[in-house]
């Protein structure tokens, strides 16, 4: 289990004002975390390495290893939240399961989008929480909680702001006009940014999940080496069907052994056509909104090749850019807390009879 814990001693317990629990659990991370006024104090995170050896996320063994985690999940989420202190009154208040989860003003969690069976275990733990508490529910869009995360710390963007969130599963542009209003202004048409990656990593040999492995060899390698197909789609939205084809007839043209001498060279020119295609739409976005705040999230954020590309067309066009920490890039409750935080100021809660959705839109 990993934790990324981030605690304020200047946050005194005895005058929380807001307190939020969430919980993650769209995918094969499980992650609670606890926000006091919009501070993350913990976020802790168990990943699952049981499906490396499929080449892909298992959806029943991802639901399984979410029940076996989540509970001593958030145990540790609450207690590294509201550690023992040499207060007594505290001391007292603070130091059993059920007194610091008197502490919560309302728990919330990723209702969409997801894997099903993923889904109902948070939603499910959630639910019979806030009910036994009696606190309210907060249900969270994980694409919207993705864009928010660029709201946790002291660097965030001013409203409003153009958010280039890529994952796995999603690649969208949002204009974010306040942190509940959010638009989405363009997105894919068939293969996310983050399947990009890890398809053609596939087509290299790489193991599961390649992505990040591209990022690693493309360090080493010249982008501008081999040239990929980049799909011409009209308006803000993405294709990267395309590219996967592309560098599949190039690799098929090739002798034995060219992957292998030349893998750097090659995961740099993946990365630089991805990175381009979304970086050609993002400054197209910018140039018909009138928007220079720009954002990126997702877990395809930590890209290294993306990170730095924004950074620099920030720096030739004068826009303002924002990048969220690595730990905030891939799934994780911080980012479910932060949206819920704003949710819960705007009072809007769900009832029990909330269910969880694949697929559902914003």
């Amino acid at each position: 289990m990993r934790n990324e814990c981030f605690t304020f001693a200047h946050l005194k317990l005895e005058n929380l004002s807001t307190c939020i629990l969430a919980i993650e659990s769209s995918c094969d991370e499980t992650s609670a975390s606890v926000c006091v006024d919009g501070k993350i104090l913990s976020n802790f995170i168990a990943n699952q390495t049981v499906h490396e050896q499929y080449g892909g996320v298992v959806p029943e063994l991802a639901s399984r290893a979410h029940m076996q985690n989540i509970v001593p999940v958030v145990d540790a989420a609450l207690s590294t939240a509201f550690p023992q202190t040499a207060n007594p009154k505290l001391q007292t208040k603070l130091q059993t399961p059920n007194s610091k989860l008197q502490t919560i003003d309302a728990i919330a969690f990723t209702q969409a989008p997801g894997l099903i069976g993923s889904l109902l275990v948070g939603a499910q733990f959630a639910k019979s929480l806030a009910l036994s508490l009696n606190k309210p529910l907060i249900a969270v869009h994980h694409m919207q909680a993705h864009v928010l995360a660029n709201l946790i710390g002291e660097h965030k963007p001013a409203f409003p702001f153009l958010c280039l969130t890529v994952s796995g599963g999603h690649t969208q542009i949002v204009l974010a006009r306040s942190p509940l209003d959010l638009e989405v202004i363009g997105e894919t048409i068939d293969d996310a940014a983050g399947e990009a990656f890890d398809k053609t990593a596939k087509l290299l040999g790489l193991p599961y999940p390649g992505g990040p492995l591209i990022d690693k060899h493309a360090k080493e390698g010249n982008p501008l080496k081999f040239k990929f197909a980049e799909p011409q789609i009209p308006e803000l939205n993405f294709s990267f069907s395309g590219l996967k084809t592309s560098v599949l007839y190039f690799l098929q043209k090739q002798e034995p052994g060219f992957i292998e001498k030349n893998l750097d060279d090659l995961c740099a020119s993946i990365q630089y056509t991805i990175v381009n295609i979304l970086l050609k739409k993002l400054k197209k976005a910018v140039q018909q909104t009138g928007v220079k705040n720009v954002c990126i999230a997702g877990g395809v954020s930590a890209n290294n090749g993306l990170r730095k590309g924004l950074q620099e067309m920030g720096e030739k066009h004068g826009w303002k850019t924002f990048i969220p920490p690595f730990e905030y890039c891939t799934d994780n409750a911080a980012m479910i807390a932060i949206t819920a935080y704003y949710k819960y100021l705007a009072g809007e809660f769900s009832s029990l009879e909330v269910g969880p959705s694949a697929r559902a839109e914003w």
